[in-house]
């Protein structure tokens, strides 16, 4: 029994391995196969040429109750944040391998490689492991037993293509493994160490700010021909502003952030009604609208809305940024400066500027 766990090796599989992961995964595993969506990592645990476990780590839960409270983060840092988590959506001991012990090995083991494994494959570092455990079925002892924590049950909603299910359905139980003593400081702190920027930064949106936000952009003159408008303005420019504060930068991410937006989220923003579905607008629109749209406006609008929700900054910097596809009436590139808070990466105002001699 020793030398068999003094034999145990974990590694990603390798891509000619991956139909038979999930052929295994399908017919051992109660939730069956799970897609290979995004940022995921596939593991197989072996004892010499034997396959004796599989896992799958993926990204985190968007929303989890009892995590958050437990990290005690800000819900505005929590989108900009859930990248430094993964989630192990899938652990399975295949059948004749089930010895004591095998279980929190394979975690112990794996843990010691996600590490690496992760930031080397996505280029981001990791700071908790989570998981999620039915309580019908299990009771998470191959958990508890490689020290993961369990903080209690989820609510028990299921997310959906529409947003949530309208009633609990099967509480999960819910663990957690720090993978460094400070994942907890760090991620609920007010600012994140550079070594642990995910890039430009980013927010979660309430359910209010969506629904008000178009409200600051209201009073902003339309450039565009009345013929053809097929989308309002104040939605428009809400969605931009929008996408921009969730880390989307130029014209192609925030078209296909927009399109991403569930039904729900479209009708907080006010999107056009168009036979039963909320129409978004395309990338050439939201091109045409941030080229034409008078700066001086957009920017008080922007100032208003950070004047109601963004936080207080104890120091602030100024960046520029010369615009390729947008030029003045003299034909010269744009040039914006930036003002943006060091502790919450909020830009509290932008100003068209001259090309300095």
């Amino acid at each position: 029994m020793d030398a068999e766990l003094d034999a145990l090796r974990v590694r990603p599989i390798e891509k000619a391995e991956e139909d038979r992961y999930r052929a295994l995964m399908a017919q051992h595993h109660y939730l069956g196969d799970l897609a290979k969506i995004g940022h995921t990592l596939w593991y197989i645990a072996t004892c010499g040429e034997d396959w004796a476990a599989l896992l799958s780590f993926s990204a985190a839960a968007w929303k989890c109750g009892v995590r958050d409270r437990w990290i005690g983060w800000d819900f505005r840092h929590q989108y900009d944040r859930l990248g430094l988590i993964a989630n192990n959506s899938r652990f399975l001991i295949l059948p004749d391998w089930h010895r004591a012990n095998l279980g929190s090995k394979v975690l112990s083991l794996c843990q010691q490689r996600i590490v690496a494994d992760w930031p080397d494959r996505f280029g981001k570092r990791l700071l908790l492991l989570e998981t999620f455990v039915d309580p019908s079925r299990f009771q998470g002892t191959v958990y508890r037993a490689a020290n993961w924590t369990c903080l209690g049950l989820t609510q028990g909603f299921r997310r959906t293509r529409a947003g949530y299910t309208a009633h609990s359905e099967s509480p999960k139980l819910v663990f957690v493994r720090p993978l460094q003593r400070n994942a907890q400081a760090v991620l609920s702190g007010s600012s994140l160490p550079p070594t642990y920027g995910q890039g430009p930064p980013r927010m979660m949106l309430s359910a209010e700010q969506m629904r008000l936000l178009p409200d600051f952009f209201a009073t902003i003159p339309d450039p565009r021909r009345a013929q053809g408008r097929r989308h309002p303005l104040p939605s428009v420019l809400a969605i931009a502003t929008a996408a921009t504060l969730c880390g989307m930068r130029g014209y192609k991410a925030i078209a296909g952030w927009a399109k991403d937006l569930k039904p729900r989220a479209r009708e907080r923003f006010r999107c056009r009604r168009e036979q039963g579905a909320y129409r978004v607008p395309s990338e050439s629109i939201i091109r045409d609208v941030l080229i034409r749209v008078d700066p001086t406006a957009l920017d008080e609008a922007c100032q208003q809305w950070n004047k109601m929700y963004a936080r207080d900054d104890q120091s602030l910097s100024v960046d520029g940024k010369t615009m390729c596809n947008a030029k003045d009436e003299q034909g010269q590139q744009t040039h914006i400066m930036s003002v943006v808070g060091h502790e919450t990466g909020t830009c509290h105002t932008q100003k068209k500027s001259v090309l300095c001699p």
